[in-house]
């Protein structure tokens, strides 16, 4: 039986720790994505989401829990190392990649993805250029044409485009997408969604997309994961996520602030009565 891409087991992970400003940002998260998932993260600020990315790419340790990359325990591997594996997008379009380096060497750097030597920048030959020219031609931008242009000359929406490619360069065994759109103009954004689906099915990747759009969240992935105060509250997929609306995930939300709500008024009693 094939190990799942991904296996995460009760993930914990506190801010600031024995301070006043103490946050529980990750409280026993469960996740498991086999090859090809594509699963949609979403949640009020504060409510994880991110945080789960950091701790599955290794730029945050845990307090307690385990990561799985392919059957591999990865839970105490560096950043570098998860890289070999994992592809990531930022939120900033300027994260990512060198703004100084032009998209041809950018581009050489992503297919050295987790390696620690032999970037050799400058071996860009005829061949690779024209290979490099095809992929970048993939994202209809018309970067195959700007090759020498440096990365910071570009608008943000290329630039992130450029970033997807780079992550996916060499194919990752995951690839996590940290709301790699909410910097955007919307037609930027229209156009990053797009290339994001496309990408994803075509290569078939496994991937981990967090997102504050509830209209990414209805219209991309198998499954909708839906998280709150550092943990997984509810999950949609199968024929309920295909058929999932905006109104839905709305109501969902209510639900919550709601309960927070609640919560908070019993707290408030208890504090008026025994304080």
């Amino acid at each position: 039986m094939t190990a799942p891409a991904l296996a995460l087991q009760d993930l914990h992970h506190t801010f600031f720790p024995g301070t006043p400003s103490e946050q529980r940002a990750l409280q026993g998260v469960d996740l498991t994505m086999q090859e090809r998932d594509f699963v949609v993260v979403i949640g009020v600020n504060g409510s994880g989401k991110s945080t789960l990315l950091n701790t599955i790419a290794g730029a945050l340790p845990l307090d307690r829990g385990t990561v799985r990359l392919g059957g591999r325990d990865a839970t105490r591997w560096s950043e570098w190392r998860r890289a070999a594996l994992v592809g990531r997008v930022f939120q900033n379009p300027m994260s990512g990649s060198i703004p100084h380096l032009t998209v041809a060497e950018n581009l050489a750097v992503a297919a050295k993805r987790g390696r620690r030597r032999g970037v050799l920048i400058g071996a860009l030959g005829r061949g690779r250029r024209r290979d490099l020219a095809e992929r970048v031609s993939d994202l209809g931008l018309g970067l195959e044409d700007r090759l020498d242009t440096p990365v910071g000359a570009l608008s943000g929406g290329q630039r992130q485009a450029l970033t997807l490619l780079m992550a996916t360069l060499v194919r990752p065994e995951l690839l996590l997408l940290d709301e790699h759109t909410s910097a955007l103009d919307p037609r930027s954004t229209e156009q990053v969604v797009q290339l994001t689906d496309r990408i994803v099915r075509k290569e078939g990747l496994t991937t981990l997309m967090v997102t504050h759009s509830l209209q990414q969240a209805v219209a991309l992935g198998d499954r909708v994961v839906l998280m709150h105060q550092g943990r997984i509250v509810q999950t949609i997929g199968g024929a309920r996520k295909r058929q999932l609306r905006v109104e839905e995930l709305l109501d969902s939300f209510e639900r919550l602030r709601s309960a927070d709500l609640v919560d908070q008024s019993s707290a408030d009693m208890l504090g008026r009565l025994y304080i």
